[in-house]
């Protein structure tokens, strides 16, 4: 037994260590590409944003944690395939044969490791990405969220305003010449509401979630005009009834939030499950197939990971795969085709060709099979 839990170190240690390599070693590459393409960004926008190396880890470091949650499965079955090549190679796998060990006592550590790692994905995607949707938002060439983008126009379901604007700030959560389409029950003070800004304010005591209009074009005089309900809710607040706006500004109360308005693929990516969820139930969206599909994909994805891991192993074992680059164009193989069944069915699900669970779900139930068949290693 103590003989058997040194080897399930010795292994595990192993396992862990080319995880890390692996996974440093690519941030690294992307790191330094990235950085030294987007160099002239980095440099214009340093003294804004606190410093070059303030910066650069604000940027980078989100952007790692987001690379892990994609690159997850690849990584896990490249390590369990490097560990079990490694011993191979060394004749270790030999010995421990020859001691009366089993297979699937040896591979043991690495299944239990990799089944740990898959956890920790989870919580890295469901409890720290979902914290930094607006670090994820920025791109290279928007570092400080300074740049203005296109808004495309969008109906918010529960009031029937539609929201819209020139541009969309996220520095400051900010749309620039804001000009929200009133529905009849709402435009006693004229069809559209103007102003210079809007901002999106998450719900306080003082008031709901939704946006505060500032430095008003159209209608004026809001100072002096009551807020207007719809369906007995209130719906647009004036400074007449809320002393904390200024004469110049009104709120609109919105469910519909910043990135969920102008359409930024973070909130769809990194948001937790639970998030998404909430986002499919708000009467203010009308979301399509692919928020559904991503929700099944999430619960899904720690099977996924898993059954890869038990699609690419056995070609190492079974094999005596000694070579560690031979390892590895399998694991990048077996993780390929793998990778092409899931888009290509979640693409499917994305039309409405296939119901988003059926799009989900399908691929793994492939899999399975294909994984059960190769599992006759373990009893070797």
């Amino acid at each position: 037994m103590f003989f058997a839990t040194i080897i399930d170190r010795y292994i595990a240690r192993h396992f862990f260590q080319s995880f890390f390599v692996c996974f440093f070693s690519l941030v690294c590459i992307f790191v330094v590409f990235d950085f030294f393409t987007n160099l002239d960004e980095f440099l214009r926008a340093a003294d804004a944003g606190g410093g070059l190396l303030k910066l650069t880890l604000l940027y980078y470091g989100p952007q790692s944690l987001a690379f892990l949650d994609r690159m997850l499965g690849l990584l896990v079955l490249t390590a369990a395939m490097f560990t079990t090549a490694w011993l191979q190679r060394q004749q270790e796998m030999v010995a421990l044969l020859a001691a009366g060990i089993s297979r699937a006592r040896v591979t043991a550590p690495v299944v239990v490791g990799s089944v740990v790692l898959i956890l920790l994905g989870v919580c890295n995607r469901e409890m720290i990405l979902p914290r930094m949707i607006h670090l994820l938002a920025r791109t290279n060439t928007d570092l400080l969220g300074e740049k203005g983008w296109p808004i495309q126009a969008r109906y918010d379901n529960e009031t029937d305003i539609l929201l819209r604007g020139r541009a969309a700030y996220r520095k400051d959560y900010r749309i620039a010449e804001p000009n929200f389409l009133l529905p009849p029950g709402l435009d006693q003070y004229g069809g559209q509401l103007q102003a210079e800004n809007a901002y999106y304010l998450p719900a306080t005591k003082d008031h709901p979630s939704g946006y505060l209009l500032d430095r008003m074009v159209r209608p004026k005089d809001l100072k002096d005009k009551p807020s207007l309900f719809l369906r007995g809710r209130p719906v647009i607040l004036t400074p007449h009834d809320h002393p904390w706006l200024k004469d110049d500004q009104c709120f609109v109360v919105s469910n519909i939030d910043f990135e969920q308005l102008t359409g930024g693929r973070a909130w769809r990516e990194y948001s937790s499950t639970l998030g998404l969820i909430r986002g499919l139930h708000n009467p203010s969206l009308d979301l399509g197939a692919d928020v559904r599909v991503r929700i099944h994909a999430r619960i899904v994805q720690p099977l996924r990971d898993l059954n890869l891991l038990f699609l690419g192993l056995p070609l190492v074992v079974r094999r005596e795969q000694r070579n560690v680059f031979i390892a590895l164009g399998l694991g990048i193989l077996v993780v390929g085709l793998f990778t092409a069944v899931v888009l290509t069915c979640e693409y499917l699900g994305n039309i409405y060709l296939l119901s988003p669970a059926f799009a989900v779900w399908l691929p793994f139930f492939i899999s399975i099979p294909a994984a059960v068949a190769q599992l006759d290693w373990l009893w070797e």
